[in-house]
């Protein structure tokens, strides 16, 4: 037996009505913050995640799935949404239309990581991308859209968790004082990390191992390096949130683990779903055009996994709306009757009625059975005497009852039941 690729999850058909839930909703979400949806394709030339999500990430240098075409180039199966994005943002000169661009997709994305409750290699993400404004306003749109999802979606228990790392330009210090900290305990740290000290202290931050974490936690505070562009920008980021009523925790270990981020970064944490509790996080990329390729513009936004928020909703015991069953089941008594029961399916279909009735050749009992299996909410016996008369019982299969209802009311009486 050929089985499921490790990382990887079927979504079965008694669960895909989650997924359409969730999606549904973030789907309404951005037709009302007027984000429109764009599609990128599933694999992309590698350097452009190489420039964009930066060669010293742990996606580019170990979690890529990458190939060489027929034609000798090199490809890889998209690791994030946003690279993507801002290629198809330059390519398609979308900067020349009115801005801001608001973008979002639901996507999925590919990374060969260990997998783990809510972390798989092959995982879908829901994402937005603001392009064109500069504006802490921006930053506080994208901040209460994923929030929106999140309430509206029904999850609790969600820490809002907020920091700055500045632009490049303060940056520098910072770095320069990371280093020198970093300097003194390389003996303590990981071999990625000391790897990381001369090409990126800023991802030693981010290391999950024990001994970096606990260097970590002495580490000079990023926030204490913003230029004063920076410093107010934060501010500005904070009070727009403030005046939303939206709660954060400002928290200066937060830097996401993409090299394209600047200022704003942020994530919404639960501790409902393990130790890895990060639902979704995003933050500001104003250089991540120019690195690309393309013309500076300010960008931000967010991705947050669909597993995850299912994951969490689950583990809440929320709802995901009525899982999907037939209105009506149609049961011919015999052979005689099939092809009426099945012309009453065809007109019930038609009529936007969710529809079910044999077609494997079941006798009257088993079809009783297997009605009662689907949940249908009605069922409807086509016999001789229902062709001779015209007139067919209804049963209520929830409570019992039944209803005379002629040939012709059958699609209005259930499209009455629908609503």
């Amino acid at each position: 037996m050929i089985s499921l690729p490790k990382g990887t999850k079927d979504v079965l058909p008694h669960e895909a009505y989650k997924w359409h839930y969730v999606e549904n909703v973030v789907r309404d979400v951005a037709a009302e913050y007027c984000v429109d949806e764009i599609r990128t394709p599933t694999f992309e030339h590698t350097e452009l995640f190489a420039r964009g999500v930066g060669d010293t990430t742990d996606i580019v240098n170990k979690e890529m799935y990458t190939f060489d075409d027929k034609g000798g180039r090199s490809m890889t199966l998209k690791p994030e949404g946003t690279a993507g994005v801002a290629r198809a943002f330059i390519e398609h000169s979308l900067y020349a239309d009115a801005q801001p661009t608001k973008m979002f997709y639901i996507t999925p994305v590919f990374r060969y990581e260990r997998p783990q409750s809510g972390r798989l290699r092959e995982h879908h993400q829901f994402g937005v991308e603001y392009y064109g404004s500069a504006s802490p306003a921006a930053d506080v749109e994208v901040i209460s859209l994923l929030r929106t999802v999140y309430k509206r979606l029904g999850i609790k228990a969600l820490k809002l968790h907020l920091n700055s790392i500045g632009c490049r330009e303060c940056r520098k210090d910072y770095n320069a004082a990371l280093k020198e900290y970093f300097g003194a305990h390389i003996d303590g740290m990981c071999p990625t990390c000391r790897d990381r000290l001369d090409k990126n202290p800023l991802r030693i931050l981010d290391c999950k191992e024990e001994a970096c974490r606990k260097i970590v936690k002495g580490a000079p505070v990023v926030l204490d390096y913003l230029c004063d562009d920076c410093r107010a920008h934060h501010a500005a980021v904070c009070a727009g949130l403030d005046a939303l009523g939206v709660d954060y925790v400002v928290d200066p270990g937060i830097v996401r683990g993409l090299d394209y981020y600047t200022r704003t970064v942020f994530e919404f944490v639960t501790e409902d779903i393990g130790a890895q509790g990060t639902v979704g996080g995003g933050g500001r990329y104003d250089r991540l055009l120019e690195d690309i390729g393309g013309k500076a513009c300010p960008a931000v936004g967010f991705g947050t996994g669909i597993e995850r928020i299912i994951l969490t909703m689950e583990a809440q015991g929320l709802p995901f709306g009525r899982e999907p069953r037939p209105t009506v089941y149609i049961a011919p008594i015999g052979e005689a009757e099939r092809v009426e029961a099945s012309k009453i399916s065809f007109e019930l279909r038609r009529a936007g009625i969710a529809c079910d009735t044999d077609i494997v050749g079941r006798g009257f009992k088993a079809q009783m059975k297997y009605a009662d299996k689907t949940r249908a909410r009605y069922l409807v016996v086509v016999g001789g005497d229902e062709l001779a008369s015209g007139i067919f019982k209804v049963k209520d299969m929830d409570n019992g009852t039944e209803t005379a209802v002629s040939r012709c009311d059958l699609a209005a009486f259930f499209g009455k039941t629908e609503k």
